[in-house]
């Protein structure tokens, strides 16, 4: 499955939502993501599982790369 992390930036500063990011990562479930990302500077605000027609949109956009590849 694929997952669409909404994270910020840094772990010190308040989170601001013009300022979240995201990233997608590929895990069998949340608690898998957060494992893979646990030693990350950022802030993790929501995990999202993506269903396959919301992949399919995100995959159109020419940033879309999966975490670690």
């Amino acid at each position: 499955m694929i997952f669409k992390v909404y994270y910020q930036a840094t772990k010190t500063e308040t989170p601001v939502r013009e300022k979240t990011h995201s990233i997608y990562v590929e895990a069998n479930d949340v608690p898998e993501v957060r494992v893979i990302l646990k030693d990350q500077p950022f802030h993790i605000e929501l995990v999202e599982e993506l269903s396959e027609a919301h992949l399919q949109y995100e995959k159109q956009n020419e940033d879309f790369q999966l975490w670690g590849q």
